[in-house]
C-alpha cells in the first residue's frame, strides 16, 4: 500500500486486533480443524467460498446475531453441531505478537493517537486494562453496529481519534479492510509480518520503534 502523505504528517495509526496484534488468525482457525479432523483449511474455505457463512459472521460481528446461535448454524456447516465452546476453540491458538504490541505502545508513548477497529462480537474476548493501556479509542464492530470494510466505521474512528482521515494510518491484515480504509483518504498498511510493518510505521509517523532497524 503507497502512502497518501510525506512521513510525519501522520497523527492518528488505527490497528486491526486478530492477526496484526496476535498471531495468524487463520492459523487458529487451522490448528482447531486439525484437532477436530477436519480440513485444516475448512474454516478459510467457508469464510471466503461460501455467502451463507460469511453472513452469519458479519452478523455475529454487529452483534445481529448471539454466540450460542452463531456456535450452532455454523457449527453444523463444520459437522460440529454440539461442540462446546465452538467460538472460544476456534480462536484459542491466538495469542499476542509482542513485537506489534510493543510497537503500538511506543507509538503512544511518542505522542500518536493510536486506536483499535476490531471486527468483533463481545468485548469479553479481550483484555480490557491491555486495551486502555495501548489505544485511546477502541471500536469494536459488536459495539457499534457498523464493520469494516464499511466506510462508516473507519470515519467514526478518525472522529473519535480527533483527527482527519487523511492523517490516519490503518494496518489490517485483510485486503479488504485496507482497501475499505484507502477509499474513506486513509493510508493502509497491509500487514503481513512485523519486520516489514513496524519499519513502515517507523517510516510514516517518524517514531523510533523497536525492530524497526
Amino acid at each position: 500500500m503507497s502512502s497518501a502523505m510525506p512521513p510525519g504528517a501522520y497523527s492518528a495509526v488505527l490497528f486491526d486486533f486478530g492477526g496484526v496484534l496476535t498471531t495468524p488468525v487463520w492459523d487458529s482457525f487451522a490448528a482447531f480443524c486439525e484437532k477436530e479432523g477436519l480440513d485444516p483449511a475448512t474454516i478459510k474455505d467457508l469464510f471466503r467460498t461460501d455467502p451463507e457463512s460469511l453472513a452469519l459472521l458479519r452478523k455475529l460481528e454487529t452483534g445481529e446475531m448471539k454466540e450460542d446461535e452463531f456456535e450452532s448454524r455454523f457449527g453444523a456447516k463444520l459437522g460440529l453441531e454440539d461442540h462446546p465452546h465452538l467460538i472460544d476453540s476456534m480462536f484459542a491458538g491466538m495469542v499476542p505478537h509482542e513485537e506489534m504490541v510493543g510497537a503500538v505502545r511506543e507509538l503512544r508513548a511518542a505522542g500518536t493517537t493510536t486506536a483499535l477497529v476490531s471486527n468483533s462480537w463481545s468485548t469479553n474476548h479481550y483484555d480490557r486494562d491491555l486495551l486502555a493501556e495501548l489505544f485511546d479509542t477502541v471500536l469494536i464492530s459488536g459495539e457499534v453496529g457498523l464493520h469494516k470494510p464499511e466506510p462508516e466505521i473507519y470515519l467514526r474512528a478518525a472522529e473519535e481519534a480527533g483527527v482527519e482521515p487523511a492523517a490516519c494510518l490503518f494496518v489490517d491484515d485483510l485486503r479488504e479492510n485496507c482497501e475499505g480504509a484507502e477509499a474513506v483518504g486513509m493510508t493502509a498498511i497491509r500487514h503481513r509480518h512485523a519486520g516489514e510493518t513496524i519499519p513502515k510505521l517507523a517510516e510514516l509517523t517518524v517514531v523510533e520503534l523497536s525492530l524497526s532497524g
